[in-house]
């Protein structure tokens, strides 16, 4: 557990140094960026002025980026397993997700509004012998993604991402509270065509004792291009609820089809006994 923590701990120190280290780029803004203030959801940044697709999909690291203003995009997990043979309370847990969606429109060049769609969830847990199954509609979630810097330029970028919950779940697939929260999301431009994310969250989560306490996230990644328009990436994902530390160690790779079709896939690894086994998963996001 000390371990754990003080990886944990190293995380989050490398996520405020980088900030504070690049923290002078808030007045560092491009030509290009001041051109593209003018364009909003109803009047959409030209073709020519946009700026390469960017995803919050596959990893758990969200984009610094956001969508164009006057444009949409939506990502999708075509399907997601999750796979865990021995939880912290001794449950055999499987479910799947089918058809999950982060549906996105550009609001101005800076700020984009989003919505996380649950359609369909199945989860069986197994214990003391008896199977329970349930399955439904999932939460919906609301975020408002406001970058800060390097949006349209910059070695790094670095975005505010407030976000809330509602809890529509049916089958008794959720704790029926409003839940929210905040995400921090760094991207750093490295040598050698490396590109780094670092991102912190915060949340506000409901407890199953009653009342409401924090949760907290930190995350590491890094990509690549591999070949062509196939690149891959690598993702250390910690979060603390509850006293429990969830450890996962993910990989994945990502495909783009056109500059605005993208297919991914991977499979994220869990390494402490709070996290599930695996979570393999089939995605895809598009931009209109």
């Amino acid at each position: 557990m000390n371990i754990t923590k003080s990886a944990l701990g190293i995380l989050f120190l490398l996520a405020t140094g980088i900030a504070a280290a690049v923290a002078g780029e808030l007045s560092a803004i491009t030509a290009a960026e001041r051109n593209k203030w003018q364009y909003n959801l109803f009047n959409p940044t030209p073709r020519a002025l946009m700026r390469e697709m960017s995803t919050d999909r596959p990893d758990k690291t969200e984009s610094a980026y956001t969508v164009d203003a006057g444009h949409f995009q939506f990502e999708a997990d075509l399907v997601s397993f999750g796979i865990d043979r021995w939880n912290a309370d001794g449950e055999g847990v499987f479910g799947v997700n089918v058809a999950n969606v982060n549906l996105k429109a550009g609001l101005y060049n800076n700020v984009d509004l989003q919505l996380v769609v649950e359609n369909y969830v199945y989860e069986q847990v197994r214990a003391d012998g008896v199977t329970a199954r349930k399955s439904g509609f999932g939460d919906l979630t609301t975020r408002l993604k406001v970058n800060l810097w390097g949006n349209d330029g910059g070695r790094t970028a670095f975005a505010v991402m407030p976000f809330v919950k509602f809890p529509t779940n049916t089958g008794a697939l959720g704790n029926k509270q409003v839940e929210g929260g905040i995400i921090l999301p760094l991207a750093v431009e490295l040598p050698y065509g490396w590109g780094m994310g670092v991102m912190t969250e915060f949340d506000v989560v409901y407890r199953e004792d009653g009342g409401y306490g924090p949760d907290f996230i930190n995350s590491l990644t890094f990509s690549h291009e591999i070949i062509g328009d196939l690149a891959g990436y690598v993702e250390f994902f910690s979060q603390l609820t509850e006293g429990d530390l969830i450890i996962t160690l993910d990989a994945g790779l990502t495909y783009a089809l056109t500059e605005d079709i993208q297919l991914d896939c991977g499979c994220n690894f869990g390494v402490t006994k709070a996290a599930e086994d695996f979570n393999p998963f089939v995605g895809i996001s598009m931009r209109f």
